[in-house]
């Protein structure tokens, strides 16, 4: 099979791989008809997220079940499926809490040996374990590169808003409008917020989360802050979310939350970095971070794109073939495009 692989910082490569087969009983096989490139594979594409040369790359994904284990009983040959970025075992005590993003077992598609080493998606064919947990059919009628943003993210967006427990009437904010931050945009909006401010400094990011019924708030030509206490009689956004992942923006989003407000830090933060933690601690606020609960999500994800409620759909602005690869990769790093989704 061909597969995206991993060479070198800046660079990728389509090469022959073997095949996959599942090697344990809830083992499956998707031939994978649609594969996302994330800013998550960015980390790696700038070798800021270790991985072998070699390893096949990418996590978001859709396709039809080739093959199946017998213990295999959510999906069977022939189904067109979506997966989650990871796999969970379903037994640790993170499991059976219901907290999967933090499973002593599990392993991230694509992202070397210190995370499973478990081979990536932008490939033909792939191996996935644990697919009682990762896998779900596509409902009727959705194409491949919607389904797979159930998976990650739109995932990912949905959890920034139910982990910070929005609630229908709330203010919230939104800084970063990538795929993610868009997300979060028409996830709170589904979720009953009164208002979304949406805060970017890429006019056609502020255009599509106007599009999606926020307030769009130019970072640097317009004043955040200013805009929201004006909209909030002065008391600031009861629910942030921080969908950069840098603590410049998270130091904002501090600031724009109202006391005793939330701070859904969603973004992939790296390193050190200075936070107004006291400023935090004065406004009384609950900071809400880590990786995105995808597989507890993933049902209403799916049942909420398939009322229409959520559409991931306009942020597709790129389809390529797997074998233009290496300038997909180019081209997303510049950020001329919004999603890039690959189809063997």
């Amino acid at each position: 099979m061909r597969a995206v692989t991993f060479q070198a910082p800046g660079e990728v490569r389509v090469d022959e791989r073997p095949d996959p087969e599942p090697l344990a009983p809830d083992d499956a096989v998707v031939r994978v008809e649609a594969s996302g490139i994330c800013g998550s594979d960015l980390h790696i594409y700038h070798g800021r997220v270790p991985v072998e040369p070699g390893f096949t790359i990418g996590h978001e994904f859709a396709g039809t079940v080739v093959a199946a284990g017998d213990a295999v009983r959510r999906v069977a040959v022939g189904d067109r499926v979506l997966g989650t970025f990871h796999t969970a075992c379903g037994a640790c005590a993170a499991c059976l809490r219901g907290d999967y993003h933090r499973c002593r077992e599990g392993r991230t598609f694509g992202h070397g040996a210190k995370l499973g080493d478990l081979q990536g998606a932008q490939a033909e064919l792939l191996l996935v374990p644990s697919a009682n947990l990762a896998l779900r059919r596509v409902p009727e009628g959705m194409s491949a590169e919607v389904a797979l943003f159930a998976g990650d993210v739109m995932g990912t967006g949905f959890h920034a808003i139910a982990h910070a427990g929005m609630r229908p009437g709330d203010t919230v904010a939104v800084l970063g409008l990538g795929p993610v931050g868009l997300c979060a945009v028409q996830a709170a909006r589904a979720a009953g917020a009164l208002r979304v401010f949406a805060i970017d400094s890429v006019e056609q990011r502020l255009a599509m989360a106007e599009r999606f019924g926020a307030v769009p708030v130019h970072l640097t030509e317009d004043d955040p802050k200013r805009a929201v206490r004006a909209a909030t009689d002065g008391l600031g956004a009861d629910v942030v979310v921080d969908a950069v992942g840098d603590p410049e923006p998270l130091a904002l989003a501090i600031g724009l939350a109202r006391d005793a407000g939330v701070v859904s830090g969603i973004g992939a933060y790296a390193g050190r970095g200075e936070v107004p933690i006291g400023l935090a601690w004065l406004k009384g606020l609950q900071l809400r971070l880590g990786l995105a609960n995808v597989i507890a999500h993933v049902d209403r994800v799916l049942a909420l794109m398939a009322a229409g409620e959520l559409d991931p759909a306009p942020l597709v602005t790129h389809r390529m073939p797997l074998d233009e690869a290496p300038a997909a990769y180019e081209l997303f790093d510049r950020r001329e495009a919004l999603k890039v989704v690959l189809t063997p």
